[in-house]
C-alpha cells in the first residue's frame, strides 16, 4: 500500500542501488540502434555544484527517454585528472599533516601520493551523481590517466609532432608564479581591482623634435618599463610623424629604443603614444610580430620577481612585481619624468585556484598548430555535421575558431601526463611514446625526460573516443563514435568543444557528436551570478536533501530554455515538491479505489467520454514530448508532463470518475474506468520518469509487480485512438465549471452555496451537454438548473451560452461591485504607471537588466489582474 506521507528519502537511494547493480544503465540491446552521449567529466577532485546538477539532469532526460525508446543509450561516464585542482588539493593536504612537501618527496613519490588520495578521496562527485539520478554505464567508467586512456593520449601527441603539428616554442604565456605553471585561459579571472595610470615621460635621445623634448606614456604596470623595446604610435597621427624612426633614451636601463609606427597605438587613447614590453603583454607581443627588429627582453623569472636583464639595474633585480613598480615610480620622480599618477580602477588577471596576480611571461613551451586542425572543426560545423543548438552560439564557435591561435599545450606540474619527448646532452629532442623508442632514435646519447605534463584539456580533447578503447579499433569504438549529443555550458566552447572537434575530425576522420546542446548559467532568484563572495550559491545536495532529487530535476528542467540563464528560486523547487507531492496522493487515491497498473501499452476498450478523452489526453502529450526532445525544447517537455500530470488527470480526470467509480454505480463502466485510469496513470508514469525517476519506479512497483520502469516501453503514441468528439465534450465541460469556478471566487461567492441557473442562447448540442454533465457540473460547480430570477444575476459566458446565475441573495452586490471598481482602478493605475516607465529610454537603456525584467514581469501581472477585475465586473452586468 502507498504510504499516507511522500517521502523521497525513503526509496531514492534504494532504487539507485537496485538500478546500478541490476545493470539497468546499459541494458544488453545489441540489436538496437545506439544513442551516445559522453559526460563533461567533473574533475576527479570536484563536488556537485549547481551547474553539474542542471548539467546532468539534462543528459539524464535524454538517455532515459532514448532508452524507454529502445535505444541502445550509452552514457559514457568518467573524471577528469585536473592536474592544477588535484596538485594542489593533495600538496594542501600534506602541508595540513605536516609532512614532507611535494619538492622534499621527490616526483615519484608525490605522484605515488596523488594516486593514492585519488582511490581514497576521488570519487566523491560520482558519488552525488547518483544521488541526483544520473543512469550513467558506471560499469565501463574511465578516468583521465588510466592507462588505456594515457596510451591515446602519447600517441596523439606522437603522431601530431610527426605531422609537423606540434612543435616547442617560445611564446607568451599566461603564467601563475605562486603555482610555477602556464595555466589557460579559462583559469585566469578578470577582476577589477583599484589602480593607477602613471604617465612617464620618455626622453627622445637626439633632443627635441619640432620642438618636443619627450614622449609621454601611460602605463598600469611601470615595473614593465624595464622591458620596453620600442614606443609605438599610430600610422596617420600627426603629433607623432617626425617622430617614427627616432630613438627614445630609456630613462633607467640606458637603452635607447625606436619609435614605431603600428596600428595598435590609439590616437584618441591617452597621448596615443603607447610603451611595448612584448615579454610581458599579449598586444606587445602581437607588436614584436609585426616589428621583430624591436626584440624583447624577459624581466622577471618564475617567481615573478625582476631577473638580471639586459640593462636591468642589479638594485632592482631580486624585486618582486609590487616592490619594483615602487621603485621605478620613486626613480622616475626623482628624475623629474612623471607627468601625473591617475587614480583608476583596472581590469587584472587572477589565477582562480591560486589567487595571485597571473604574469604573461615568455618561455619555452610546447604547442598545437590549432590554426591548421580548425580547418576541418570549422567546415563540420558550417556544413551542419555538427549543429549547435541554440544555433546562435555557432557564432561563438566561429568567431573563436577564425581567430585561433597556438595552442599551449605544457604545464610545469607533476600531476598529469608526461609529455613523451627526451633531450640529448646539446638539446636534441626526441619524441617517442616510450623511452626505449626514443633511445633508438637516439642511438648512444644519454636522454632526460621533458618535466612538464600535458594541458588537462589536451587529454580531455580525446575523451569521445579515447573513452571507448582507441587507438584499439574496439566495437565498443564502431559502435559509439560519433555520439549524438553533447550538453555542456557555453563557457567551455572554446577549451572543450572545439578541441574535440578538432581532434575527433583529425584522428576519428569525423565528428565526435552531431548535436551541441549549450545551456545557460544558474544564476540566483535575482538574476546574479553566483559566487561564493557574493554567498548567494547553493549546494544541490541539501535541496536534494530538503526537497529530494525529483524536485530539483523538475525545476531545473523546467527552467532551461533555450539561450536563456536560469533564475534559481527555492520557492520552485518547493514548488515542484508540492507537484510530486500531488501525483503521489493521486496514485494512493487510484490504489484506494481499485486501481492497479497495467501490463499493456495499449489502452483499455473504452466507452465512457471522459475515459476516451483521457486516452486521446495521453496522445496529445506523448507527441509533445516527443516534439520536445526532438528541438530540445527541455522546458516545454516539463510544461507539457506538468499539465497532464496536474490539470488534466489529478485535478479533472479523478474528479470527473469519481461517480463512476461510487458505490452503486455501473459495475461495467466502473470496470473499464478502474482499467483505463490504470492504463492512464502508467502511461504518465512512464513519460515523467525521464524528469522525475525516483517517484515514478516507486508508484510503478506501487501499482503492480512488474519489472522495472526504468526499462519500461515508451507510450504506443502511434497506435493510440482519438475521440474527438469525447475530447471535444470533456473540454467544454471543464471549461465551463472553471468559468463558474472563476466567477464565485471573484465574487467571493460562498463555496458551500448551490445555487440555481438558467440559460439563455444554448444550441441543441450545448442543451444536451448541460443534461448529460448535469450531475457532474452540480458536483464540481455548485450550481443547478433552476429559475435564475430577475436580478442580481451573475453572467458566466460560455461558448454562444449565457448562464445566469442569481447571488444577490448570497453576497452584497453593491459592495462587491464597489470592491472589485476600486481594485480595478488601483491595478490599471499601476499598470500604466509602469507602462510609462517601460516606455522611458532613460530606463530600459541605464537601469540594470534585473531591474527592467521586474518591471515588465510587474507590468504583466498589473495587466493580467485589470483584466481579470473588468471580467469579474462584466459578469455583473
Amino acid at each position: 500500500m502507498i504510504d499516507k506521507i511522500f517521502d523521497p528519502a525513503s526509496f531514492e537511494q534504494r532504487w539507485y542501488a537496485h538500478w546500478e547493480t541490476s545493470g539497468a544503465f546499459r541494458p544488453a540491446r545489441p540489436d538496437a540502434q545506439p544513442f551516445t552521449i559522453v559526460i563533461p567529466p567533473p574533475n576527479v577532485t570536484g563536488s556537485l555544484h549547481i551547474g553539474h546538477a542542471l548539467d546532468n539532469t539534462l543528459q539524464d532526460l535524454l538517455i532515459r527517454w532514448h532508452r524507454l525508446n529502445g535505444r541502445d543509450a550509452r552514457w559514457v561516464v568518467g573524471t577528469d585528472h585536473a592536474g592544477i585542482a588535484t596538485q594542489m588539493v593533495v600538496e594542501r593536504r600534506l602541508a595540513e599533516a605536516q609532512q614532507p612537501g611535494r619538492t622534499a618527496m621527490g616526483r615519484e613519490a608525490f605522484v605515488q601520493k596523488v594516486w593514492e588520495w585519488k582511490e581514497e578521496s576521488g570519487g566523491t562527485i560520482t558519488r552525488q551523481l547518483r544521488r541526483l539520478g544520473a543512469s550513467c554505464d558506471w560499469a565501463n567508467e574511465r578516468f583521465t590517466m588510466d592507462d588505456g586512456f594515457n596510451t591515446a593520449v602519447l600517441k596523439v601527441f606522437v603522431e601530431l609532432h610527426a605531422q609537423g603539428l606540434l612543435y616547442r616554442d617560445k611564446r607568451l604565456v599566461n603564467w601563475d608564479p605562486k603555482l610555477k605553471t602556464a595555466i589557460s585561459d579559462l583559469e585566469v579571472e578578470t577582476r577589477e581591482v583599484a589602480g593607477s595610470f602613471t604617465h612617464i615621460r620618455y626622453p627622445l635621445a637626439d633632443g627635441p623634435v619640432n620642438g618636443v623634448s619627450h614622449v609621454i606614456v601611460a602605463t598600469t604596470r611601470p615595473e614593465t618599463m624595464l622591458g620596453d623595446t620600442c614606443v609605438a604610435v599610430h600610422p596617420t597621427d600627426e603629433r607623432y610623424t617626425a617622430m617614427v624612426g627616432k630613438l627614445i633614451a630609456h630613462p633607467i636601463t640606458g637603452r635607447q629604443i625606436p619609435i614605431i609606427a603600428d596600428d595598435w597605438a590609439d590616437p584618441e587613447l591617452g597621448s596615443g603614444a603607447v610603451k611595448i614590453t612584448p615579454a610581458h603583454d599579449f598586444n606587445d607581443w602581437a607588436v614584436y610580430e609585426r616589428h621583430k627588429q624591436v626584440g624583447w627582453i624577459n624581466i622577471l623569472d618564475a617567481e615573478a620577481r625582476i631577473c638580471a636583464a639586459d640593462g636591468v639595474p642589479a638594485d632592482y633585480v631580486g624585486l618582486t612585481r609590487e616592490d619594483a613598480r615602487k621603485k621605478v615610480v620613486a626613480d622616475l620622480e626623482a628624475l623629474g619624468l612623471i607627468e601625473r599618477i591617475e587614480q583608476k580602477t583596472i581590469q587584472m588577471p587572477y589565477g582562480d585556484r591560486s589567487g595571485v596576480v597571473i604574469e604573461p611571461w615568455l618561455t619555452d613551451q610546447w604547442y598545437v598548430n590549432a590554426g591548421e586542425l580548425a580547418k576541418q572543426a570549422l567546415a563540420a560545423v558550417h556544413d551542419g555535421r555538427t549543429q549547435f543548438v541554440p544555433k546562435t552560439w555557432e557564432k561563438t564557435y566561429f568567431n573563436w575558431m577564425e581567430n585561433i591561435q597556438p595552442w599551449c599545450v605544457s604545464r610545469q606540474l607533476w600531476w598529469g601526463h608526461r609529455i613523451p619527448a627526451w633531450y640529448g646532452p646539446n638539446g636534441e629532442c626526441f619524441v617517442a611514446e616510450t623511452e626505449a623508442e626514443a633511445q633508438t632514435q637516439a642511438g648512444d646519447l644519454p636522454l632526460t625526460r621533458d618535466e612538464d605534463v600535458l594541458d588537462t584539456w589536451f587529454s580531455s580533447a580525446l575523451w569521445p573516443f579515447g573513452t571507448l578503447g582507441w587507438p584499439e579499433q574496439t566495437p565498443d569504438l564502431a559502435r559509439h563514435y560519433p555520439g549524438d549529443v553533447l550538453v555542456t555550458g557555453f563557457d567551455i566552447i572554446f577549451f572543450w568543444v572545439a578541441r574535440m572537434m578538432m581532434q575527433g575530425l583529425h584522428f576519428m576522420k569525423d565528428v565526435p557528436f552531431k548535436t551541441v546542446y549549450c545551456h545557460g548559467l544558474v544564476r540566483d532568484a535575482k538574476g546574479q551570478k553566483m559566487s561564493k563572495t557574493k554567498g548567494n550559491t547553493v549546494d544541490p545536495l541539501t535541496l536534494i536533501d530538503k526537497y529530494g532529487a525529483d524536485a530539483l530535476r523538475f525545476t531545473l528542467t523546467a527552467m532551461e530554455t533555450q539561450g536563456r540563464d536560469i533564475k534559481l528560486s527555492e520557492s520552485r523547487i518547493e514548488g515542484y515538491r508540492n507537484f510530486a507531492t500531488k501525483l503521489w496522493n493521486a496514485a494512493r487515491f487510484c490504489q484506494s479505489n481499485g486501481i492497479a497498473g497495467s501490463n499493456s501499452p495499449l489502452p483499455p476498450a473504452a466507452a465512457q467520454p471522459v475515459n476516451r478523452w483521457i486516452i486521446g489526453e495521453v496522445k496529445q502529450t506523448a507527441r509533445a514530448l516527443e516534439q520536445a526532445i526532438a528541438q530540445f525544447r527541455f522546458d516545454a517537455y516539463a510544461d507539457a508532463i506538468y499539465r497532464l500530470v496536474w490539470n488534466r488527470f489529478c485535478d479533472w480526470y479523478l474528479e470527473l470518475i469519481k461517480p463512476l467509480l461510487a458505490e452503486g454505480a455501473d459495475a461495467d463502466v466502473a470496470a473499464e474506468t478502474r482499467a483505463v485510469a490504470g492504463w492512464a496513470l502508467d502511461q504518465l508514469l512512464v513519460m515523467l520518469h525521464p524528469v522525475m525517476p525516483f517517484l515514478t519506479e516507486e508508484l510503478w512497483h506501487q501499482l503492480a509487480i512488474r519489472d522495472d520502469l526504468v526499462l519500461a516501453q515508451w507510450v504506443a503514441t502511434d497506435a493510440l485512438p482519438e475521440d474527438a468528439a469525447a475530447s471535444a465534450d470533456i473540454d467544454w465541460l471543464i471549461g465551463l465549471i472553471s468559468e463558474v469556478r472563476s466567477a464565485r471566487t471573484e465574487l467571493n461567492v460562498p463555496p458551500s452555496a448551490k445555487l440555481a441557473y438558467a440559460v439563455e442562447g444554448a444550441s441543441q448540442q450545448t442543451a444536451e451537454r448541460l443534461a448529460a454533465n448535469a450531475a457532474a457540473i452540480e458536483r464540481l460547480a455548485r450550481i443547478l438548473p433552476g429559475d435564475a430570477g430577475a436580478g442580481g444575476r451573475l453572467a458566466v459566458v460560455h461558448g454562444e451560452a449565457t448562464l445566469l446565475i442569481p447571488v444577490g441573495d448570497v453576497i452584497d452586490l453593491a459592495a462587491e461591485k464597489s470592491r472589485l471598481e476600486k481594485a480595478l482602478a488601483a491595478a490599471a493605475k499601476e499598470r500604466d504607471a509602469l507602462a510609462g516607465r517601460l516606455g522611458n529610454p532613460g530606463f530600459t537603456e541605464k537601469a540594470k537588466p534585473e531591474a527592467v525584467e521586474k518591471a515588465r514581469e510587474d507590468h504583466a501581472a498589473r495587466a493580467a489582474e485589470a483584466e481579470r477585475l473588468q471580467a469579474a465586473l462584466a459578469r455583473l452586468g
